[in-house]
């Protein structure tokens, strides 16, 4: 479990990102950034980057792999592709996007006023019948599968633990400055870091 840490350019919340259409958001996917399959560590290629990633043809064309969800006003948007228990990932994890930051929030009950890395990773899991109980980060550094999955990654170490869910980061650190808890993030997973963390996935996703 891991507080707030420095701001990264490279994130948007709800407080940088406006309403899209979406020709407009397949538009804004096409712009390059700074992330690359080159920044992929050797031992995770397959990682599916929320930045950085091939944009799909069309909207209806994206998946975890090519940028598949969108965010808009700060929620995480699935593609229409995406399986049920991923869909209820992603819509858990909005029921919470707006709370702030609070050390070992969502651990006593899964509702609470704030969460902290892992109590956000878990209620995010347990909305689609994923996790049964809160763990902490340490615990989840062994949930599951190893390696990233193909809607799903989990990167976790005795710290710190956030996740990818269809190309988003689901993630309580880097916000934009006064800005605290968990949030989706169009940002990929920074290649210095990950060495640190052990890679996992749900079973089957």
């Amino acid at each position: 479990m891991s507080g707030p840490s420095p701001t990264l350019p490279s994130i948007v919340t709800r407080r940088t990102i406006s309403l899209l259409a979406t020709a407009a958001v397949g538009a804004a996917l096409f712009m390059p950034t700074a992330a690359s399959a080159a920044d992929s560590p050797s031992s995770a290629p397959e990682v599916p980057w929320g930045a950085g990633c091939e944009p799909a043809p069309s909207p209806l064309q994206r998946t975890a792999s090519n940028c598949g969800a969108t965010l808009v006003e700060g929620e995480a948007i699935p593609p229409p592709d995406a399986p049920p228990v991923v869909r209820r990932v992603i819509a858990a994890a909005d029921e919470i996007d707006d709370t702030p930051y609070i050390w070992g929030g969502g651990h006593a009950s899964f509702t609470a006023k704030g969460y902290d890395c892992s109590g956000a990773v878990s209620y995010a899991l347990h909305g689609a019948d994923l996790l049964g109980y809160t763990q902490v980060s340490g615990q989840l550094a062994h949930y599951g599968d190893p390696g990233p999955g193909r809607w799903i990654t989990i990167y976790a170490n005795a710290e710190h633990v956030f996740m990818v869910v269809a190309g988003l980061r689901f993630d309580t650190r880097n916000n934009i400055e006064k800005i605290s808890g968990p949030r989706w993030k169009m940002a990929a997973p920074e290649a210095t870091v990950l060495p640190r963390f052990a890679v996992r996935h749900p079973v089957g996703l």
